[in-house]
C-alpha cells in the first residue's frame, strides 16, 4: 500500500533541509520520494492525505530512556520490589506512551532483568507493536556502584570485561556503563569515580569487537574523562565539563546526550523525593546548563535524551527537553537534528532512519504547526508512522447534535 501526504511542510534532518510546500510518498517500509508540490509525480497511490499546511518530520528518537522504571518519586525502590513480568507489563505501557508522543525509537539505558531486550524482539517478531529499541540490557557498575538495583556487579577489568560479553550474548545493540555515582543511588554521590578508564575500556573492546556501542553514565569530570578515554560512544549527562573534558570529546568523537531535564524534575520536589536526591540535585540544575552551553559552542555532538523513568520523568517529556537546548543556545532545527539524524548516527542507523531520505525507513511524524516557529508543535501529534505502519492517529471529535450524546 503506497500513502502519499501533500500539502505540507517537511523538516528533512536530511540535505533537502525544509521544504516549505512539499510532500511524501511511502509505503509499509521506506520512503519512495519527496519534494516540491509542484514535483509530485504521476505514481500512483493507494491513500492521499491533504496535510493542510501541518509538518512532517523523522520520527524522534528519545536517546536516554529506562522502560520499566515508573518515574515514581523513588524508582529504584520501585525495581527492586517488580517481578520480571510486572516490568515487562510497564515496558510495553511505556512504549505505546512513547509512539503517541512521536518518539518512534528509544535508546533504552538500563532496565532489570534484560527485559528491553526481550522487548525489542517481541516487536521485531511482530508480537507487540512499539517503537524501535536500541537495548542496553542491564547496566554494569561496580558493587554497590548508582543504579546497582537493576544492573549487574563487576570489579575490575576481568569482570567488566565478562559481563560485557554477558550483556551482548545476550543480544544488547550497546553496554550502558556507571563511571560515576548518581542522584537516584542512596549512598553514592554524582560526581564520584566509580568504574576506572581501565575498566571502561575492557567492555568498550568488547563492544567495538561486535561493531555495538557504548554509554557511560557520567555526572562527574573526571569521571567524564574516564569515561572518554575509556573509548564509550556517549556520555550521558555530563553535568560537569571543564575544558579538557570537552577537548577530550572533541578529539574522540564522543556524542554528548545531556538529559537536562532530569535534575530539574527532581529539584523543587522537597517532601516528595528522598531527600538524599534534593540535596544531590541542589547546585546540579545550572552547573549543567553551563557545561551543555560550553560543550554545544565548542562543537561537541549532541543527541537529546530525557532520562524517562526517573522522578517525575514521564515517557513523552523529550520535546521538554529540546525547548531547555533552545533556551541554552540551538536553535529550533538544530535541537530537532539532535533528535533525529544525530540520534540515529549514535546508534549507527543514521543510513535507514533519522531524516527524510528515498530509500531511507518511514518512520515519520505528522504534527499541527510549525515546530521552527514553537518547538511545543511537536506535542500536538497527528499522526506517527514507524516502517509506514500507521502506528498512532490522533482521535477525531465528533460534537453529537444538541439533546444526543456521541459514541
Amino acid at each position: 500500500m503506497i500513502t502519499r501526504i501533500r500539502n505540507i511542510r517537511l523538516i528533512t534532518s536530511g540535505p533537502d533541509g525544509v521544504i516549505d510546500n512539499g510532500f511524501i510518498t511511502f509505503n509499509e517500509s521506506e520512503i519512495i520520494d519527496l519534494g516540491f508540490e509542484d514535483s509530485i509525480n504521476a505514481t500512483k497511490v493507494d491513500i492521499e492525505i491533504d496535510g493542510n499546511k501541518s509538518t512532517i518530520l523523522p520520527g524522534l528518537m528519545d536517546c536516554h530512556v529506562h522502560l520499566g522504571m515508573d518515574c515514581s518519586p523513588d524508582p529504584f525502590k520501585q525495581i527492586a520490589q517488580d517481578d520480571i513480568a510486572v516490568t515487562a507489563y510497564r515496558t510495553h505501557q511505556q512504549g505505546q506512551q512513547f509512539i503517541e508522543a512521536g518518539i518512534t525509537s528509544v535508546r533504552n539505558l538500563g532496565t532489570r532483568y534484560n527485559v528491553d531486550i526481550s522487548y525489542r524482539n517481541a516487536i521485531e517478531e511482530g508480537i507487540v507493536k512499539g517503537p524501535r529499541v536500541f537495548a542496553a540490557g542491564q547496566p554494569i557498575v561496580m558493587t554497590g556502584g548508582h543504579g546497582h538495583p537493576m544492573a549487574t556487579e563487576a570489579d575490575g577489568k576481568a569482570e567488566v570485561k565478562k559481563a560485557a560479553r554477558q550483556r551482548l550474548k545476550a543480544g544488547a545493540d550497546l553496554l550502558k556503563l556507571m563511571a560515576t555515582g548518581g542522584v537516584l543511588t542512596k549512598g553514592t554521590e554524582p560526581g564520584s569515580i566509580q568504574l576506572s578508564e581501565e575498566e571502561i575500556r575492557s567492555a568498550s573492546i568488547e563492544a567495538k569487537h561486535v561493531s555495538r556501542t557504548t554509554s557511560a553514565h557520567a555526572i562527574g569530570c573526571e569521571g567524564v574523562k574516564n569515561a572518554v578515554r575509556g573509548g564509550v560512544t556517549t556520555i550521558e549527562h555530563g553535568t560537569i565539563l571543564d575544558d579538557e573534558a570537552i577537548e577530550l570529546m572533541l578529539e574522540h568523537g564522543t556524542y554528548l546526550v545531556p538529559t537536562l531535564i532530569a535534575a530539574s524534575l527532581i529539584a523543587n520536589k522537597k517532601d516528595v523525593v528522598p531527600e538524599y536526591m534534593i540535596r544531590k540535585t541542589k547546585t546540579m540544575v545550572e552547573m549543567h546548563k553551563e557545561s551543555f552551553r560550553k560543550a554545544y559552542q565548542a562543537g561537541v555532538k549532541i543527541a537529546s535524551g530525557s532520562d524517562a523513568g526517573t522522578p517525575f520523568n514521564y515517557p513523552g517529556l523529550l520535546v521538554d527537553e529540546l525547548s531547555i537546548m533552545i533556551e541554552e543556545g540551538l536553535t529550533p532545527y538544530e535541537a530537532i537534528t539532535a533528535s533525529t539524524i544525530t540520534a540515529a548516527q549514535c546508534v549507527k542507523k543514521d543510513s535507514q532512519i533519522g531524516s527524510l531520505e528515498k530509500g531511507k525507513l518511514a518512520d515519520l511524524i505528522l504534527v499541527d504547526g510549525n515546530p521552527l516557529e514553537d518547538i511545543f508543535a511537536l506535542k500536538n501529534i497527528q499522526r506517527v508512522y514507524r516502517g509506514g505502519e500507521l502506528m498512532f492517529k490522533k482521535p477525531e471529535i465528533h460534537n453529537a447534535p444538541v439533546g444526543e450524546v456521541s459514541g
